[in-house]
């Protein structure tokens, strides 16, 4: 049985769905899950002016904040967050910050990851979110697991092969072609976990041996 964290940052609750049905992919492929949010790094009166950034941070006080023991636990990992100029949001940013203790352990190394995003309009990021998320996993040694074009559905959710994405239209739930395709990334990320999970220990001890 693969162990999957899905680990993410969502401000009004998109994200936030699509975590759920990555989480919701892993299960239905066998893994055993923990779905964590990152710290709130915003002011609450910030938080306050917002609305729907107030009413999905209430909504969601039940979730529990991710930890580097959810890092060392997992096979796998989906990272999520919206896109901030193209780039990573500042709450996952310092959390993935936070990594280097086990980093240099090796203990994040040799293990699947992938990850999912999304922007207001149809070019505002996405793409390169998900790119600058994989240079982290690839410091790490990680073996990052990209949507690629592996199934038909993945057209329906617009496509992108590096992870799964979402255009924020305003609609509210997130589109079912999304949370489909967010679903199946699930469950791909969990059968890639459970293949190098199977081999993680001869694989470490192979790279650590000189070249012949």
């Amino acid at each position: 049985m693969a162990k999957i964290a899905v680990i993410y940052y969502s401000a009004t609750g998109h994200t936030f769905q699509i975590a759920k049905a990555y989480e919701e992919g892993a299960i239905a492929a066998g893994a055993e899950t923990r779905l964590r949010k990152v710290r709130e790094l915003a002011p609450d009166e910030a938080i306050a002016s917002n609305q729907g950034w107030y009413q999905h941070r209430l909504e969601t006080q039940h979730v529990p904040e991710a930890t580097m023991d959810d890092l060392e636990w997992a096979d796998g990992y989906a990272f999520g967050t919206p896109t901030r100029y193209g780039n990573v949001s500042a709450q996952l940013k310092q959390f993935l910050d936070t990594t280097g203790g086990l980093w240099a352990q090796g203990k994040l190394a040799n293990k699947a990851a992938t990850g999912f995003t999304g922007a207001g309009n149809a070019h505002g990021g996405q793409e390169t979110t998900l790119t600058t998320l994989y240079n982290v996993m690839c410091h790490w040694g990680a073996i990052v697991v990209p949507a690629g074009y592996t199934n038909q559905l993945l057209f329906a959710a617009g496509g992108n092969p590096y992870g799964v994405s979402y255009t924020d239209t305003g609609t509210n739930p997130i589109p079912g072609e999304i949370l489909t395709a967010a679903r199946y990334m699930g469950q791909r990320l969990t059968r890639v976990a459970e293949m190098i999970a199977a081999g993680r220990e001869r694989l470490a001890i192979e790279m650590s041996a000189a070249p012949a």
